[in-house]
Parts: C-alpha cells; structure tokens; sequence
C-alpha cells in the first residue's frame, strides 16, 4: 500500500514538474492555459506532504487521487498542444478545443473535489492552497474568453477558398499579423505542427488538415513577397531589451498595466532579479548595487541607514512576477547572469591576490597565532567589497575556514564564522559552503561560541537559508533549538538574528514542527509580552507562520495568546496588526473557544477597523475572522433562542401537568357516594333494636 501511495504521489508531482515546463502558449489559448498550468502548479505541496505523511489514505480519497494523476496527464496533453499544436488548427477548430479544456477542468474539478482534505495529514496552509485552486476551477466552468470574430471569420473564408482563387491581401496581413505567423521561424514551427498532425493521424490526413496546410502556404507566400520590414513592426512578441514588462503590440490591444509592487522604486520598471535590503524594502539588483556604488548607505525609498549592505533575492516576488507574465501572455523577464563583472569573476589586483595567497598559507599553518590573524584579516577583506569575496573563495579559503569552526580558540572561532558569514553575500558562494560541509561546524558554533560569534553563526545560517533547498540541509543539521536558545537568552542583536534565521527556515514546512518541538511559541509569547517590545515584529512574524502548522497551532492555542492577540489588533504596527489576524485565523478555523475569548475580549471593533484600514492582507485576515465571528454569534444566538424555546416548553408542559392533577383531584371529591334513603332507614332500624 505505501508503494503504491508514493509511486501515484510521485508520478503525479512529475507530471505537474513537467507541465510546469511547458511555455509558449499558443496566442489564442495562451491566457486560459496559462491560468490552468498554475493552478495545478500550486498542488506540488499537497502531493508532497501526502506522500510524506505517515497516515494512510482513506480509500474513497486513494480513489479520487487515481483520478487525479488520469486528469493531470489529460491536462498535460492539452497543455502540450497548446505550446507545439497546430494555430490555424487551434482557431479553426476553437469549439473542439475549447470543449475540450472544459472537459478536462471538469474532471479535475471532480477529482479534487473528492478527496477528504480533513482526513488528511496535510497542513491548514496547503488545505486553504489546494481549496483556492478548487474554488478557481469552479468559477472557471463554462466560462470561456471572447474569441476574436475577425480572425475566425478571415481563416474560415480563405479555408473555403478554391486554391486559385484570389485573396484579399489585407485578409493576408491581419492573419499573419494575429497568428503571429510572420517571421520564417514561426511559419516552419507551423509546417512542422501540421505535419506532426499528419503523422498522427496514419499519414490520411483528410481534407481539413490539407486545406490547413494549403492556407499556411498563402501565408508564407504573403510573408516572403511582402516586404520584410512589416516583420519587426507586425510580431509583437518580444520584450524591450529594457525589460519594461510591457509587450508591443498592434492597435487593436493595450499592454497590461505592471502592478506597482513588481516595479522597482528606483527605475519603476518590471523587476528581473528582486532583491531585499536590511530595511526589508525590495529593488532591482543592477538598480540598488548602482546605488550602493555610488557610496549610499541609506535605503532610496525609507532613507533608513542600512545596517548591511547584504542583498538578499527575493525569490517569492520573483515568482510572483513570473505569473504574472504568464497570466498575461508576456514572456517573464530573463534574470541577468551578472549585473556585475565581479559577481562570476575577480577583478582584484595581483598584489591583492597574493596577499589573499598568503592568508590561505597561515590558514594552513599549525601555528594558532598565525591562524587566527589570519582568520581575522580574511573576515575583513571578505567585508570589504564583491571583488574580495570571489578571490578569497576562488583561492580556496571556505573549507579551510570550515576546518577552523571547532577549533579551542574562541577568537579564531569567531573570525572564521565570520568570514563565512561575508563570504556568503556573494550567492556563488553560497553553495560552496553548503557543499564544504560548513552547516555542522556553524552549528556547533551556535551551541558552543562566545555570544558575537554565535550571533555570527546565526545571521550565517539566515544568509545560506534564501536558498530554498538549504532551508531543508539546515533544519536537518540541528540547528533550530540552538537557534531558539539564543532567541531566548542572546543579546538583542543576538535574538534579531536567531528570529530571522528562524523565519526564513520555518518557511519549509517540514521546520516548523522542529521548531514547535524546540519550545519556541512560548519563548515568542514572552517575547510579545517583555517591556520595551523590542521583538515584537519578529515574534508576530514567526507565529504568523507557525500556526499555519497544526502542532504550532495546538501550542499557541495552548499558551493563552488570544489575549495578547487582540490586544495587538487593536493598538499594534499595521504588520503587526495583519500578523496577528493571521495568528488568530487559524487558532479560530477549529476551536470556537478561541472565538468566544476574543469575542468577550472585544475584538469585533478592531477588526472592523483592520478590515477598513489595514495592509492588503490585514484586511484579508479580519473579513475572514469577521465571517466567522459573525456565523459564531449566530450560532449562538439561535443556540440562547433554542434554550429559551425548550425552556418555555418545560413550563408550559409543568403547567400542563399541574392543571390536570388538580382537575384529577376535583373530580374524586365529586364523585363520593352519599347516603341513599333506603340505608337511612336501615340504619334507624338497626338503631330502635338497640335501644329496644
């Protein structure tokens, strides 16, 4: 049984991995496809944590998963068509086409749709995913874009066209125009469509797939004899070389309006390769490293003096900023290889390399002496600027810093973690120093340092865990209750560092209960509460993702936070008041309890407020727990109505009981015989033989 749930689980994450790679959708279908390829990229987590979970699937839900992989593989052949089909075929036949994508949304509607999501070992943020995908394919059904009349009715007239007959070139123009047919190119992927048409169908093509052809042929005699300048004014296809995420396009179509959070505040085009400063705010690298060049050391957009000069990629904005693309049928920004000659090679002078080669050589030295100055100068270097960072890890310097992490000297100690922690800036880097085997000798420092290095070792771990995959490396490795002991017992510098840390690895799901485990809800719940409220933010933050997680939610719930909660809703920052909705969302979505505390606590006001007010997804948070609230009260309400009817029940039906009693007991007084005249006599009788 549990080979034969991994294999379906598995098989149906390949699919999804394989329909995530297919791009270029035909122009006609490209938005409804786009749409239809992301949704069911967003079923990835479920598959995982289904096939990662140790409980057993009920059988209906084995079933409807079955159907699910049948669906996902009818998908990826639809899909596929639409990337390499045939376009005159796709307009032509737009009815068979379009029947058919509403055919196969519906059986994954239906397959979805049967799976028992509550009997399920899956986390509340993948059940809300998974129920967002559903709710979109049930508001998709039936429901189609407007087809383009004009260009419909221009390929069916030159279709029913005789091949001698003559054609209106302007006719010729408009469908090369709009099928996109007017580079040599397109036309040949074409021909090669039609043929593979050909293939499919036994080498009979029948007459609808030759009059296909024979119309391709006009368009491509048009091409070639018309002149050649109307081809880089008519495709329409490609991005500027600026990358303003806007596509060309002809008279009949505005380009899609960039939202302004995929801009960036400097140059205000779309964004290639986002980047995070210290102050949390998001810039195009090539834009902000200008600016950093430049000798600022403040933030552009909040002027904020920056406390690192760290750029931190934004990888969640960058895939936002893909979908987006895809959803509006723009080809997604290509994200530069360099925006610096420095970031993939050293521009370093040769003096500067020599010297970096004679620290390397104290590195190797038994001498601890000379393995400290050195450990120390590097960390400086490696501060400095780019160039050094990719000189000092081109000449080898990382594992040797590696060796040095569980060395006696403390201050040694200190300067080779800290050198790890520059060196990591650069994300070439990054990857050598997952690959050297660093993340147990920096846990080690965690546990073991002296407080500023195992801070260091902390923002270490942060700068590894942007990338994805290390986020699972670091959580394996042990570093999380470490990392939750100094957010507990460190410095303020100390707790920052650990909080981040312990945000950006509690993003995997599968760190959160590591987390939980370690006992860090009640050190975030102290942290809430603690004068001064100098990790509030960070505390929100990480509870915010833990509660997404059920033991983080069964904790929290546990470790009487609806008080602090509200109270922060009402009178917290705008992202503290969003964290905290978020928080109580999921404390709510199972126990009522929860909702009558906050109910009786008086938090109704400041969520009508937040719901007004708040951040975008503040206001999401209090519409959903004012819903709630909301059902709860009436819940109530009807439960008081139904205790005061089956009240008034009891006394009528007491009241009834009591009149009929005492109609019982009148009726006995009523009804005693009396004294008939025959026995008065008797009794006078009886009476005069006594006195006789």
């Amino acid at each position: 049984m549990e080979e034969t749930k991994g294999a379906l689980l598995q098989d149906s994450i390949v699919t999804v991995s394989e329909i995530s790679s297919i791009s270029d959708y035909k122009c006609t279908v490209r938005k409804e496809y786009c749409n239809l390829a992301r949704r069911l990229k967003l079923l990835i987590p479920m598959f995982e944590e289904i096939r990662d979970s140790k409980e057993p699937i009920p059988e209906e839900s084995l079933k409807s998963l079955i159907s699910l992989k049948e669906a996902l593989q009818s998908a990826k052949e639809l899909l596929r068509f639409g990337s390499e089909g045939s376009k005159i075929f796709i307009v032509l036949e737009r009815e068979q086409v379009v029947s058919k994508f509403h055919k196969v949304t519906a059986c994954l509607e239906q397959a979805l749709s049967g799976i028992s999501f509550e009997k399920l070992d899956i986390s509340d943020e993948v059940k809300e995913q998974v129920e967002l995908v559903l709710s979109q394919f049930r508001r998709a059904k039936g429901r189609a874009d407007a087809t383009d009349v004009e260009l419909y009715e221009d390929l069916v007239s030159l279709y029913n066209k005789s091949t001698d007959a003559a054609t209106d070139p302007a006719v010729l123009r408009r469908l090369a125009e709009k099928l996109q047919l007017m580079q040599i190119d397109d036309l040949t992927q074409e021909s090669l469509a039609l043929h593979e048409m050909v293939t499919a169908s036994g080498a009979d093509p029948g007459e609808s797939i030759e009059k296909m052809s024979m119309l391709l042929k006009k368009i491509k005699d048009f091409v070639q004899t018309e002149n050649p300048d109307i081809t880089a004014s008519a495709r329409g296809k490609s991005l500027p070389s600026s990358c303003s995420g806007q596509i060309s396009t002809d008279g009949n179509h505005q380009s899609p309006v960039i939202p302004d959070d995929f801009r960036c505040p400097i140059s205000l085009e779309l964004m290639k390769d986002p980047v995070i400063v210290s102050t949390g705010q998001t810039y195009e690298r090539a834009c902000i490293e200008k600016w950093l060049d430049a000798g600022h050391g403040t933030c552009p957009k909040t002027q904020q003096t920056l406390s690192t000069l760290a750029l931190t990629p934004n990888y969640v904005l960058r895939s936002l900023i893909e979908q987006w693309c895809e959803a509006n049928g723009i080809e997604p920004p290509k994200r530069p290889s360099s925006s610096r000659p420095s970031k993939t090679a050293s521009s370093c002078s040769p003096a500067e390399l020599t010297n970096i080669e004679i620290l390397l050589h104290k590195l190797r030295s038994v001498s601890p002496e000379d393995q400290r100055t050195a450990a120390g100068e590097i960390r400086l270097l490696a501060k400095r600027n780019a160039d050094n960072r990719v000189a000092i890890a081109e000449a080898g310097a990382i594992p040797l810093l590696v060796n040095l992490l569980g060395t006696p000297d403390s201050r040694t100690q200190e300067h080779a973690v800290t050198a790890l922690l520059n060196l990591s800036i650069c994300e070439d880097n990054k990857s050598s120093i997952i690959n050297s085997g660093a993340v147990p000798g920096i846990v080690y420092v965690l546990k073991r340092g002296s407080m500023e290095a195992r801070e260091n070792a902390a923002a270490t771990l942060f700068s590894l865990s942007v990338v994805d995959e290390n986020k699972v490396t670091i959580g394996a490795s042990g570093a999380i209750p470490p990392l939750v002991t100094l957010l507990s017992e460190g410095t303020q510098r100390g707790k920052k560092d650990a909080a981040t840390a312990l945000f950006n690895l509690c993003i995997y799901q599968g760190n959160k209960g590591k987390a939980v485990r370690a006992g860090v809800v009640p050190t975030l719940m102290r942290l809430l509460t603690e004068p001064g409220g100098g990790m509030v933010d960070e505390a929100l933050a990480i509870l915010a993702i833990l509660a997404s997680h059920h033991e983080g939610k069964a904790t929290i719930g546990a470790s009487e936070a609806v008080p602090v909660l509200v109270e922060v809703i009402g009178n917290g920052s705008p992202r503290n008041r969003e964290n905290a909705a978020a928080v109580l969302v999921h404390l709510c979505a199972t126990d009522q309890h929860h909702l009558a505390q906050a109910q009786e606590l008086g938090v109704m006001g400041s969520l009508v407020d937040l719901a007004q007010n708040g951040t975008d997804r503040g206001k999401r948070k209090a519409a959903q727990l004012l819903e709630r609230m909301g059902r709860f009260i009436e819940q109530q309400q009807q439960k008081q109505q139904q205790q005061q009817h089956a009240l008034v029940q009891a006394e009528a039906q007491a009241q009834a009981q009591a009149q009929a009693q005492a109609q019982a007991h009148s009726h006995t007084h009523t009804h005693t015989h009396t004294p008939t005249e025959t026995q008065h006599t008797q009794l006078s009788t009886l009476m005069n033989a006594i006195d006789g």
